[in-house]
């Protein structure tokens, strides 16, 4: 029997990891009589070799940034050789001729390939926020008022959610995200203000990515990434040491971000299954981390380390560590690299600037920089071999 099973170049797209476990699982079945070699020849012609972050895609996306960026650019630069009436309508045009023009696209995907309709739309996206700029100037609105950034984020998420495209939510996302850090800081600047709204903004986003799990799941892994980079980014803010509740003031938007993120959070909690579940739970668990970090009062000289400044990074590290590891077990649940490359490089930077804060006030000079090198590699390789760990335990044993 032929045991060397070739994948065609014809059919549906597949990575070639996906062809590679296909091919040895196709090998089984046929030794076991469950399929026929016709059967197999024609499972293999429904698939052809893909590579997911192609060359092709790489450019496109790099030239809708570039496309987009510049837009914005020219907005800034106020386009001062025209009026502004007519500055805006330019802008519009473009806006309007690039979301239209991608739809008309995308009614065309069978002579087009997927990765120009979704540069289209995310020009589009990005030139949403030109014409909310141009609008501002030709209002005479400050340029500067992080309002216009949360406009431009709500309008890319309608844009994303009305088409099912990524462009626009890989654009609304971390502008919505922005617009709420940067209005809760507007408002009432003060560093404890700060860890509240990174850690209110990740319960919101994980549980918008559990929530996909009953609608649009394809939208879930986006919201799910951008909501464990906010988590580690609150616990990292939290446990730095001159993070107090100094000048805390609350601010209206910051309330209502709250309100917002516990009902999205109890929507998921309510009507999500299985691991879902779990996932808004352990946000709101990091937020209650986040603001005890804060209000335990270590001391923030820095040049007197006490016992209560070691037991403080002590626990910091502690805390950090556990929420690393359950995003690196989430990643592998959810079949995500980036979710635990983003919990391996989270904890190494957090450990290593720990550290520091630690060791500064012992070693000087070189020998600070070889500590802290040494610790930098001894946690990302313990780290990364405990994740191996888990994921041949998690799997099987198959990794």
């Amino acid at each position: 029997m032929d045991t060397d099973v070739t994948p065609r170049p014809t059919g549906r797209p597949a990575t070639p990891a996906q062809l590679e476990w296909l091919g040895r699982e196709l090998v089984a079945w046929r030794a076991e009589g469950l399929v026929q070699d016709d059967q197999a020849d024609a499972i293999l012609r429904r698939y052809h070799a893909t590579r997911r972050f192609s060359l092709a895609r790489l450019l496109l996306a790099l030239g809708a940034v570039f496309v987009g960026v510049g837009l914005i650019w020219l907005v800034a630069a106020n386009l001062d050789q025209l009026p502004p009436l007519l500055r805006f309508l330019a802008v519009a045009s473009i806006w309007l001729a690039l979301l239209i023009g991608g739809e008309v696209l995308h009614a065309r995907h069978l002579m087009l390939p997927s990765q120009v309709v979704g540069a289209v739309r995310l020009m589009a996206a990005l030139a949403f926020g030109a014409v909310v700029f141009q609008a501002a100037q030709s209002l005479q609105v400050p340029a500067f008022e992080p309002l216009l950034v949360g406009l431009w984020g709500i309008g890319a998420l309608v844009h994303a959610y009305a088409v099912r495209g990524f462009g626009p939510l890989l654009v609304g996302i971390p502008t919505l995200v922005t617009w709420f850090v940067w209005q809760v800081l507007w408002d009432a600047p003060s560093a404890f203000a700060a860890v509240l709204a990174l850690a209110v903004a990740a319960v919101a986003a994980v549980s918008a990515g559990a929530l996909h799990e009953r609608g649009l799941r394809q939208f879930g892994p986006v919201w799910r990434e951008v909501g464990a980079a906010l988590v580690l980014a609150a616990l990292f803010t939290a446990a730095l040491p001159a993070v107090t509740m100094a000048d805390f003031g609350w601010s209206p938007w910051l309330v209502v971000g709250a309100a917002t993120s516990g009902l999205v959070a109890g929507a998921a909690i309510l009507l999500c299954r299985g691991p879902a579940r779990l996932e808004p739970v352990g946000a709101l668990l990091v937020l209650a981390a986040s603001v005890l970090m804060v209000l335990w009062d270590a001391g923030d000289n820095p040049d007197v380390l006490t016992l209560a400044d070691w037991v403080h990074a002590a626990v910091s590290v502690v805390v950090y560590v556990v929420v690393a590891v359950a995003v690196a077990v989430l990643g592998i649940l959810r079949n995500s690299w980036r979710l635990t490359a983003l919990a391996t490089a989270g904890l190494v930077v957090f450990t290593t600037v720990q550290s520091f804060a630690v060791f500064a006030q012992i070693i000087e000079g070189a020998w600070l920089f070889l500590a802290l090198g040494l610790v930098f590699l001894g946690t990302g390789y313990l780290f990364d071999r405990a994740r191996r760990e888990l994921a041949a335990t998690l799997e099987g044993g198959d990794r």
